[in-house]
């Protein structure tokens, strides 16, 4: 199939990740519909108050700059009704959708703090509402329109954070969360044509990170030197779509750097490095059920 006939969903694409992961598809040559709730510069600040560019209709248009074509829709990933009503748009307007991205996480503004989880305000745990539950309604509706299609793409971006301690608990509760949904999808979806995966990016360039690196030099320099582009894990889904590993790659938690050096997929034209000495290993797939 054609790539510029290809259906996907970035959300919480605004900036960040999601943006990156959205251009990538845009370079694919998809459809791509972006959501966020910034629709006007200046609705969001980064780690120190400083404004963050990036809106959702910004994101849409660089995907079409990128040779696809974007589509912005404002979403609240925290409102089920709006999660619903994106889900009936894509599927009036385009009729199917080959590819979904869980990116849409609330960031604490106090993420990157030094301070134990109970110094932190009470309201960080909201990463397990969009992040996590929000994931989850996401993917329910999506499977909805993949499995009656045979074919589809259900992806969550995730880190290290699953395995190692990294930004606190209720952090790592979501990007574990992740891991296990898509592990726990891929039963329920196995022998539909429609896969189930979990990536866990690298340190990545985008306006918070570089942010973060000017509020913490030392932390962050390492990180930031050999960072991948956010592109890059567009690419790598495309791939693990592609593949004729794809059956078995689903359900797994996969080191993106690690996945595309199997599969050939360069970060414009680096190989990034895999953090999984440094920082551990993923839940690997376990075959009991139980129901």
């Amino acid at each position: 199939m054609p790539n510029h006939e290809r259906v996907a969903l970035v959300t919480g694409a605004s900036r960040g990740a999601g943006a990156g992961i959205a251009r990538g598809f845009g370079e694919l040559g998809y459809t791509v519909y972006v959501t966020g709730r910034t629709v006007s510069p200046g609705d969001a600040r980064g780690w120190d108050g400083t404004i963050l560019p990036g809106t959702v209709a910004e994101t849409a248009a660089a995907v079409t700059a990128a040779g696809g074509r974007g589509i912005p829709v404002m979403c609240d990933h925290g409102d089920d009704a709006q999660i619903a009503a994106l889900f009936a748009r894509i599927a009036d307007e385009s009729g199917r959708l080959d590819v979904l991205v869980n990116n849409a996480t609330y960031i604490h503004h106090q993420l990157i703090e030094k301070k134990p989880f109970w110094e932190k305000e009470l309201d960080a745990v909201r990463i397990l509402d969009v992040g996590l539950r929000s994931a989850y309604v996401a993917s329910w509706h999506a499977a909805q329109m993949m499995v009656p299609a045979g074919r589809g793409v259900i992806a969550f971006g995730s880190s290290f954070g699953g395995s190692c301690y990294m930004h606190g608990p209720a952090y790592g509760a979501q990007k574990a969360g992740v891991d296990k949904l898509a592990h726990d999808m891929e039963h329920d979806l196995r022998g539909t044509g429609v896969i189930a995966v979990s990536i866990w990016m690298g340190p990545l360039v985008t306006e918070r990170s570089l942010i973060a690196s000017q509020t913490n030099p030392e932390q962050y320099r390492d990180f930031i030197a050999s960072a991948e582009n956010p592109e890059f894990t567009a690419h790598i889904i495309h791939a693990i779509d592609a593949s004729p590993q794809r059956d078995e790659l689903s359900g797994q938690t996969l080191v993106g750097a690690e996945i595309a050096a199997t599969l050939g997929v360069q970060d414009r034209g680096h190989d990034r490095p895999s953090y999984r000495a440094m920082l551990g290993d993923p839940r690997p797939k376990n075959p009991a059920a139980v129901y």
